[in-house]
């Protein structure tokens, strides 16, 4: 069963995306990176087995924001990509106060949910202040890298538009080392065995892996619309 849901919800968040791109443009990736980034630090508390590994969810959520900056690089610039990973830096911030104030309340003799918030909630700091940290270092590294590779394939081969996968999984992968390596270390150091951190990072990495791999046709796909878009309003200007 737990097999089954990651594979759909890869699909369902990775299309989620592209249908976001399609209906809305930028604002579409900007409010999903949003969504995604403070939806991961939540979700990346349960620890499930699946595939043979234990994991945390989370890794497809944090994924695609990999998706998105990767699908504005090539369909927008880089300023736009860069802003996706400041929308996800200040909903993390937004987030972490308003869900601290959360824990500040006095519940009323009723209550029965302040308990399970409370259990929750406890350790979302710092989840999100090292998902935070590693965020920001991670995805910029992500953009600056798409954009090398851009550079380096455009003067090596002569053309702009080729090479798509290269610069998509290129600095996707890469980035993934990073992202993986250091936020295991800020954020399930000493919370777990070193056996269990050991198979949280191999397994996490291996998700990376197969979601860059799985998002390549989706940043194909965005490019299309992206181009599609460009040429309707360039014959309506017309």
């Amino acid at each position: 069963m737990n097999e089954i849901l990651l594979l759909a919800s890869l699909v369902f968040i990775f299309a989620s995306a592209l249908l976001g791109y399609y209906l809305f443009g930028k604002a579409g990736l900007y409010v999903l990176s949003a969504v995604a980034t403070v939806l991961a630090n939540i979700e990346v508390m349960i620890l499930v087995h699946a595939y043979g590994m234990d994991q945390t969810l989370g890794n497809v959520l944090f994924a695609v924001t990999f998706l998105i900056t990767d699908i504005l690089s090539e369909c927008e610039g880089k300023k736009a990509a860069n802003k996706a990973v400041w929308t996800g830096i200040f909903a993390s911030i937004f987030f972490l106060l308003l869900s601290r104030s959360w824990l500040m309340y006095i519940p009323a003799e009723g209550d029965t949910i302040a308990p399970a918030i409370h259990t929750v909630f406890s350790n979302t700091p710092r989840m999100i202040l090292a998902s935070l940290t590693v965020y920001a270092i991670s995805q910029f590294f992500d953009v600056w890298l798409y954009h090398k590779w851009w550079g380096f394939t455009e003067k090596r081969f002569g053309s702009r538009r080729r090479f798509l996968w290269l610069r998509n999984n290129g600095s996707t992968l890469i980035s993934q080392i990073v992202n993986t390596l250091l936020f295991n270390l800020f954020a399930f150091w000493g919370v777990y065995d070193g056996k269990t951190l050991l198979s949280i990072f191999i397994s996490s990495y291996l998700i990376f892996v197969v979601t860059s791999i799985a998002d390549t046709p989706f940043v194909y796909l965005a490019r299309r619309i992206s181009e599609r878009k460009k040429a309707q309003g360039a014959a309506e200007a017309a």
